[in-house]
């Protein structure tokens, strides 16, 4: 899943392709790039969700996000997938070629449960413990695994009895949404127990704080360690790798393939 931020204010790509408004020939130029080294889903965000971020009007996300999904389905032959918590932007993106529902907020946003079933499209529900604006305030937790994958499972019951089928559902634990490092590693070497679940798993760490803490390196210098961090992911079971560096990620996985097959 390559990341296609189209804000100005994204913790790692912001403006990249959004300068005061949606440049489509940087975006339509971005995800060919992407696809062609191997990315199979473009996710398409037009709210910053980094720690810290001002909330998006419903209006101006709109704005952003629709010209770029309708342009990418008439173009690619890619699943397009939406980063978003508003109804209303569930609904038009559907609409407009969306394929995949990916929400940060679980769809607790009010009317977003209703939104995503209308829809019919599967959704993916992440963890986050606060707001985008609170998250990185002291977290705490008693146990960041267990309280992790019950929040979920329990976001999981919540879909299923409003009318999801359990085929529509993904899950992602939530790498640096309200978690210090030691937060976001012992949900990583316990990525197995999200993945038993038998529900699709998304991990999404490329770039995030926690490779800057753990490498010492600035945001623009983590496509390696971001690589090797999703590599590790997809063999404990992630599903899909959310990631900014497809090529980077798709040549750690290929070398982490070759040379561990067979290896107990």
């Amino acid at each position: 899943m390559a990341v296609m931020n189209i804000t100005p204010d994204s913790f790692s790509d912001g403006g990249s392709l959004y300068h005061d408004q949606v440049d489509l020939d940087l975006v339509f130029a971005h995800a060919e790039r992407c696809l062609s080294e191997g990315a199979t889903i473009l996710d398409v965000g037009g709210e910053s969700t980094r720690p810290g971020a001002k909330p998006v009007s419903e209006a101006e996300e709109l704005a952003r996000v629709i010209p770029v999904i309708e342009g990418l389905a008439a173009r690619f032959d890619a699943v397009i997938s939406v980063d978003t918590s508003t109804p209303q932007v569930m609904i038009e993106a559907a609409r407009a070629g969306a394929r995949l529902m990916n929400d940060v907020r679980a769809l607790q946003r009010e009317g977003a449960l209703a939104a995503a079933l209308e829809t019919g499209l599967p959704v993916c529900l992440m963890h986050m413990q606060g707001t985008p604006q609170t998250m990185q305030h002291r977290p705490d937790y008693d146990d960041p695994v267990m309280e992790v994958f019950q929040w979920l499972m329990h976001r999981i019951d919540v879909c299923l009895d409003a009318g999801f089928s359990a085929d529509q559902l993904l899950i992602d634990p939530g790498f640096g949404f309200g978690k210090t490092l030691e937060h976001n590693i012992a949900l990583f070497q316990h990525l197995d127990r999200f993945v038993q679940t038998g529900y699709p798993v998304l991990v999404g760490v490329s770039r995030k704080s926690m490779i800057g803490e753990i490498t010492g390196r600035p945001v623009e210098q983590r496509a390696t360690a971001s690589a090797v961090a999703a590599a590790i992911a997809a063999s404990h079971g992630a599903a899909i790798l959310r990631v900014h560096d497809v090529s980077e990620t798709r040549d750690a996985m290929a070398v982490m393939q070759a040379l561990t097959q067979g290896m107990q």
